[in-house]
């Protein structure tokens, strides 16, 4: 059996609403129609930003890394993860682990290192029962859609993240670094520019100044780059906001953003930001066998509250070094 296409040159249907769609026809070998369609659908990701291929059937993870790798090459290693993935295999990974009541805001998967992904990978082995899309956003569209003055002052100044490890909320050391070891763990944060502070109770406190705004590497656009609302307090629902306050205090939450200068960022300023990625927001809900490929560098991407069992296994790939396209903020090395 073989898969067929809707055209050779792989049309994808397209609506405002939602991300660029491409219907495939059935069949067992989903690995030799990656290999087959390879450049052509990758280019359709270049031209639109994200693609979602319906009809492969994807379900084990074996055959969703094969098929990952042969639209991308080899997988990336996450490192600097902010909550907890299940890892199966080399380079794929489960989705972040999240309360599927709360929605996982846009962002760029990543933007707070160094070294991004330049390509996301998507698979659905299990749709949701209501909700869970992995819904996508124009980073070029989002930045011309915000007030001058407030992205000129990101553009300027970068914005900080500042992390507070610990063994209760979000992603151990371990998971973060691939280690727990105190001298592996400092040196990648010295060649990674992210300052650190070890806590008497043994927890890590980091803090990182990167581009808010950067140019894509290919087509020099610049884009709304970074996770500035994913990661603010003020994203968070109200109620698990004022457990974590009261829990760690004001400086001691597990992530947040500020300006580049350090100061805060308000609830109004991360208010708009959300409400910007909404008004161009396209969303598709997941069906059991898709796939999705997103330029992670153009496209921000969101994951919507759900119900049911939701199963979508993650992928990285092509890194880039995004400090070389874009402005650098004083305080990050090249």
């Amino acid at each position: 059996m073989s898969f067929s296409s809707p055209a050779s040159v792989l049309e994808v249907e397209l609506r405002p609403d939602r991300p660029p769609v491409l219907r495939v026809e059935a069949s067992a070998d989903a690995t030799g129609w990656a290999a087959e369609h390879r450049e052509t659908l990758r280019a359709r990701v270049a031209e639109h930003g994200a693609v979602l291929v319906r009809g492969l059937g994807l379900r084990e993870p074996e055959q969703i890394s094969a098929v990952f790798t042969e639209l991308a090459g080899p997988l990336m290693p996450e490192r600097e993860a902010f909550a907890p993935r299940e890892s199966y295999g080399p380079g794929l990974y489960s989705s972040t682990a999240w309360p599927a009541n709360q929605p996982m805001c846009m962002h760029h998967e990543l933007s707070y290192a160094l070294k991004v992904p330049g390509l996301l990978l998507f698979a659905c082995p299990t749709a949701p029962a209501e909700g869970g899309a992995t819904a996508v956003a124009d980073a070029e569209a989002v930045l011309n859609a915000l007030p001058a003055e407030l992205t000129e002052r990101f553009e300027r100044e970068g914005w900080l993240l500042t992390r507070s490890y610990n063994d209760e909320i979000g992603a151990s050391l371990a998971e973060s670094f691939g280690t727990d070891d105190r001298e592996t763990v400092e040196n990648y944060c010295r060649a990674h520019a992210i300052e650190f502070a070890w806590q008497p109770d043994g927890g890590l406190r980091t803090r990182q100044r990167r581009c808010a705004v950067v140019r894509h590497p290919v087509t020099g656009r610049r884009c709304w780059f970074n996770q500035i609302a994913f990661l603010n307090e003020w994203t968070l629902a109200p109620e698990v906001r004022e457990y974590l306050v009261d829990e760690y205090g004001a400086d001691g939450l597990p992530f947040n953003t500020l300006f580049g200068d350090g100061a805060p960022i308000g609830e109004e300023v991360v208010q708009l930001l959300n409400e910007t990625y909404e008004a161009h927001t396209q969303r598709e809900p997941w069906q059991s066998g898709d796939l999705m490929l997103v330029d992670n560098i153009r496209t921000a991407h969101s994951r919507e509250a759900f119900t049911g069992d939701r199963q979508v296994l993650v992928a990285m790939a092509e890194p880039q070094r995004l400090a070389e396209y874009g402005p650098t903020p004083k305080g990050i090395r090249r």
